[in-house]
C-alpha cells in the first residue's frame, strides 16, 4: 500500500507569499489597479486567473488577465536566485522518504519558476513527483492538483496526508478526501486553516518535523 506526503511548496516549503504579494501589487498597480497588499495575501494560493478574478471581480476588464499575470511572472522571476526553503524542509521530506512515504509536491508553479522552487528546496533525491500547474485543468481550492498527486503516487486519499499554508490548500484536500495539515509560514491565521480543514496546524515545517510522532502522519505511518 502506497502512501503520499503531499506536499505544497510555496510559502509551505519555500519562503515565497510575501514575494508573490509584492509582485502582484506591482503588476496591479502597472495596470492602473490600486489592490491592498492584505488583499492579495489572502489570494495567494490561487491559480494567477482565479487571484486576479477574486481580486478584481466579475466587472473587471478581462481582456488585461493575461498582461497582469505576465507582469507579475516577470517581476517574482527577479527573485529566482534569492529564493529560499524553510529550515526543516528537505530533513522533513527526506525523514518522511525514509519512513516510507512517497514525496509528491503539488503546486501551481511551472516552467522556469518550478525549476527555481526545487532548486531552492534541494530535495529531488527524495521527491517522487511533482503535479503542475500544467497537468490540471483547474488549480486548488479544486481538488485537481491533490488528486493528480495522489494518482502520481499510486496512493488514495485514505494513505495520503496534504500539507499546505493557505485555506485554498485546505479546501483542495478536504474536496479530494485527504487529510490537511496547516502550517502558519505563509502568513494566514490558524483558524482560518482549521476552519477550512486543517487536521492539524504547526508552526512552520520545522515544528512539523519536530513532532511529527504525533502529527497525522504519525496516524497512518508507512513505515
Amino acid at each position: 500500500m502506497t502512501h503520499a506526503a503531499i506536499f505544497d511548496v510555496d510559502g509551505t516549503l519555500v519562503d515565497t507569499n510575501h514575494l508573490h504579494v509584492t509582485a502582484w501589487w506591482e503588476a496591479f498597480r502597472q495596470a492602473g489597479h490600486r489592490v491592498a497588499m492584505h488583499d492579495i495575501h489572502r489570494a495567494v494560493g490561487l491559480g494567477g486567473g482565479d487571484l486576479i478574478a477574486a481580486l478584481l471581480g466579475e466587472q473587471r476588464r478581462r481582456e488585461e488577465d493575461d498582461s497582469i499575470s505576465a507582469a507579475h511572472t516577470t517581476l517574482y522571476a527577479t527573485y529566482f536566485d534569492r529564493l529560499s526553503a524553510f529550515d526543516g524542509a528537505g530533513r522533513l521530506l527526506r525523514e518522511l522518504s525514509g519512513r516510507g512515504w512517497h514525496v509528491v509536491l503539488a503546486t501551481s508553479a511551472t516552467g522556469a519558476e518550478l525549476g527555481a522552487l526545487r532548486r531552492a528546496l534541494d530535495a529531488d533525491d527524495v521527491v517522487r513527483a511533482t503535479a503542475s500547474a500544467d497537468d490540471t485543468a483547474e488549480g486548488k481550492p479544486a481538488p485537481d492538483p491533490v488528486e493528480h498527486a495522489m494518482e502520481l503516487a499510486g496512493s488514495t486519499a485514505e494513505t495520503s496526508v496534504f500539507v499546505g499554508d493557505t485555506v485554498w490548500d485546505m479546501r483542495a484536500a478536504a474536496r479530494a478526501g485527504v487529510t490537511a495539515v496547516g502550517v502558519l509560514s505563509g502568513g494566514i491565521p490558524r483558524e482560518d486553516l482549521v476552519e477550512s480543514g486543517a487536521a492539524g496546524v504547526y508552526s512552520d515545517v520545522a515544528d512539523l518535523l519536530n513532532r511529527l510522532g504525533r502529527s497525522p502522519f504519525a496516524l497512518a505511518d508507512a513505515g
